[in-house]
């Protein structure tokens, strides 16, 4: 699985995440090494950085500035589902790191272009 030049936008999201459907996500690979920059909705700037596992999972830490100018950080697993047009969705778990612990899942789609 190769994720380098996708986009993903967030569709789903519980509660306690700060994605929406106005978050975009540019993604690079380079070997296993995943990076990713991040903006849009509440986020004003982010930065991810992880591991490409051999079956397509996604393991990384996030980082991003909301629009209270607030630093969060967390950490992710991502599941990848190849979709009937051949898009990538990424089934995510995550967990907030530092200043709250609590953990919740949302639903990437990679964006046509």
């Amino acid at each position: 699985m190769n994720y380098h030049n996708l986009i993903f936008r967030a569709v789903t999201n519980t509660d306690n995440g700060e994605t929406s459907s106005e978050t975009t996500f540019h993604y690079q690979q380079e070997g296993q090494i995943l990076t990713a920059a991040y903006s849009g909705g509440t986020i004003l700037e982010g930065r991810l950085i992880g591991i490409v596992e051999e079956d397509g999972k996604l393991r990384f830490r996030y980082h991003h500035i909301n629009d209270k100018y607030e630093l969060r950080s967390g950490q992710c697993v991502s599941i990848p589902e190849i979709l009937a047009d051949g898009r990538v969705r990424l089934h995510e778990r995550w967990q907030w790191m530092f200043d709250d612990d609590s953990v919740g899942e949302s639903i990437v789609e990679q964006v046509k272009v």
